[in-house]
């Protein structure tokens, strides 16, 4: 059973990017900065347990991204691009006089992390990455791994115009069971499952929840493809990718049902820097190994990590 960690203290943060953020702050201000994104479909509380370990040795800022629970929820597809979640972390930096941080991400707080790396390599001086997978493996990994392949199909139900009303039909209660408590292989507090709830029934929620899967880039195929990918999936999958740079820790529980263990394939060259720290157990990793993880973030931030060779 997951630890008892009350409510915290939210911040209403303005940004450069025309949203406002809650965010979940913790520790000395002039302490080394910690930036911590969660995924779908969470908030801050999923990295609850990192929130109060950090907070004696870092400056963690935590934020509910766009579009959930009472940040704010910009109308439209197009406000929940990549490049938009991109910007909210500079941009939340930028409004807490922060230069550089370490960076961490979970599931959609992952591929957010990815991109602030890759793009915007000078702010982030170290990289977390759980169970969340690099956009070049994930992509190729889509086309040449059946496996893979199949395990995405939600995604294009994700996206489908009348998902929130095949959501609404089912109830919010059985929502919650088939997509997050029947995949977290620990008992989730019944406090915490009411968290979630409300979050997820905040007025304008939940769309804004989804549309970050309708503005993804990802092509997904039908599960029975057999075929190359498009030419301009090739082209990307063709095109070199830079190499990150600053030191990198990725945190892989090895039975994700959404993510195989083939999006590792080929990983060791993108990063010039890694540790790799492969747990049992499934996709909302911080809940069922929070000590794991937070072991692994500590011996990465307090250590160095030895080149790839």
């Amino acid at each position: 059973m997951a630890d008892h960690i009350p409510p915290f203290d939210l911040t209403r943060i303005a940004l450069s990017t025309g949203v406002e953020l809650d965010v979940a702050l913790a520790g000395a201000e002039d302490a080394p900065p910690l930036i911590l994104l969660h995924g779908f479909p969470e908030s801050h509380r999923s990295w609850r347990h990192q929130i109060v370990h950090f907070a004696k040795t870092h400056r963690v800022i935590a934020p509910d991204q766009r579009g959930y629970a009472g940040s704010s929820k910009p109308e439209g597809v197009s406000e929940y691009t990549v490049q938009k979640l991109v910007g909210d972390v500079v941009a939340l930096a930028d409004a807490l006089g922060v230069d550089t941080f370490a960076l961490a991400g979970h599931d959609w707080g992952g591929a957010g992390a990815w991109a602030t790396a890759l793009t915007h390599p000078d702010r982030v001086e170290k990289l977390i990455i759980a169970n969340a997978p690099h956009p070049y493996t994930y992509q190729k990994a889509i086309y040449t791994d059946p496996d893979q392949r199949a395990a995405t199909q939600y995604i294009t139900a994700f996206r489908g115009p009348e998902f929130e009303a095949y959501v609404e039909r089912k109830g919010w209660d059985a929502y919650y069971k088939e997509n997050f408590a029947d995949h977290v292989q620990t008992p989730i507090p019944e406090e915490e499952r009411q968290i979630y709830l409300q979050q997820w029934q905040t007025p304008g929620a939940f769309t804004a929840m989804i549309n970050w899967y309708r503005a993804s880039a990802i092509t997904i195929p039908p599960v029975d493809y057999d075929g190359p990918p498009p030419p301009a999936v090739q082209a990307f999958l063709d095109k070199p990718f830079p190499v990150l740079k600053m030191p990198v820790l990725l945190i892989w529980a090895m039975d994700d049902h959404a993510l195989r263990p083939s999006l590792l394939d080929g990983i060791h060259s993108l990063i010039a820097k890694l540790m790799l720290v492969k747990l049992p157990g499934g996709h909302f990793v911080t809940w069922e190994n929070h000590e794991a993880v937070t072991d692994a973030m500590d011996e990465f931030l307090n250590g160095d990590v030895t080149p790839v060779t």
